[in-house]
């Protein structure tokens, strides 16, 4: 934050599931904490660990100069930012609003521009890692705004994050929460699937799953293969192709038998029949001999 304002309280909107951890984290802020949520058992921790509560977002507006907004969906954060009762009614210009709630980039963009008519910075920045991380202090932060704004917010949350990365400008943390999101789900989908075949297979599902996060834990699952700043196919003397080529072949094998033993078992995989056919594709490779053959 700036000179000015790096002893000012930062504050916090919506004290749930995921905001709550979040903003606890904050108590340690230097220049103090100020809460607002609807529900008063949802504040009370907050006051007797120091923070100050505040009416409503207005009121918790006329101090905070960052003020962290964690609630449901796309309405209350419209509310919150521009209703009549909202930050913007009494947010002095330099007013950096975060919103932490997964919302629409569209919706980013449309608050942005309103913000930037009163002076306020507006940044979209959701969270990566669960009320978990953000109790040790370790969440992600993918932010959308200008270069000033997300300069302006590092201090304070680098107080419930370790990891902050700029994904362009408002709209593209969202964007970017949304794409790793569809990676976690759709992991999640494949996982049932591979439960469905280990059971199947007369297998203990629940020993399974602890292979796959003792394994995971170790190779970084998923994201172990997402180092490349592109997706363009890879040339043949790139650094990459011989690595992902091998990812390819060892994929390509794996999901070949799987497919078989689903078969042989009546089960139905139509993930792992997808992930067969793009595989080499989505990883810039080509196909294998035997798959093109």
């Amino acid at each position: 934050m700036t000179d000015e304002n790096a002893d000012a309280p930062v504050g916090f909107i919506g004290l749930g599931n995921m905001g709550a951890p979040m903003a606890k984290r904050l108590l340690e802020w230097a220049g103090g904490l100020i809460v607002c949520d609807v529900r008063a058992e949802a504040i009370a921790p907050f006051t007797e660990a120091g923070a100050r509560a505040a009416d409503d977002p207005a009121a918790l507006a006329t101090e905070a100069r960052v003020i962290s907004v964690t609630v449901i969906d796309d309405g209350q954060v419209r509310d919150v930012v521009n209703g009549p009762k909202g930050i913007l009614r009494t947010a002095a210009p330099g007013t950096v609003v975060a919103v932490h709630s997964t919302i629409s980039d569209t919706t980013a963009e449309e608050l942005a521009a309103l913000c930037a008519g009163h002076g306020v910075e507006f940044v979209d920045a959701p969270v990566s890692g669960g009320a978990g991380a953000a109790e040790k202090g370790a969440l992600a932060v993918m932010v959308g705004g200008t270069k000033a704004a997300v300069e302006r917010i590092r201090p304070p949350f680098g107080l419930f994050s370790n990891l902050i990365v700029h994904a362009g400008d408002v709209g593209a943390g969202t964007r970017m929460k949304l794409a790793r999101n569809l990676l976690h789900f759709v992991s999640f989908t494949a996982a049932t699937e591979a439960q469905r075949l280990a059971e199947a297979a007369g297998l203990n599902i629940t020993k399974l799953g602890k292979v796959v996060r003792h394994s995971d834990a170790i190779t970084g699952g998923a994201g172990a293969i997402m180092l490349r700043d592109t997706t363009a196919p890879i040339d043949p003397e790139d650094f990459w192709f011989p690595i992902l080529s091998h990812v390819r072949d060892l994929g390509e094998k794996d999901l070949s038998l799987a497919l078989e033993l689903g078969a042989r078992l009546d089960v139905s995989l139509p993930l792992a029949e997808l992930a067969a056919s793009r595989l080499a594709e989505g990883l810039g490779v080509p196909a294998s001999e035997k798959e093109r053959s």
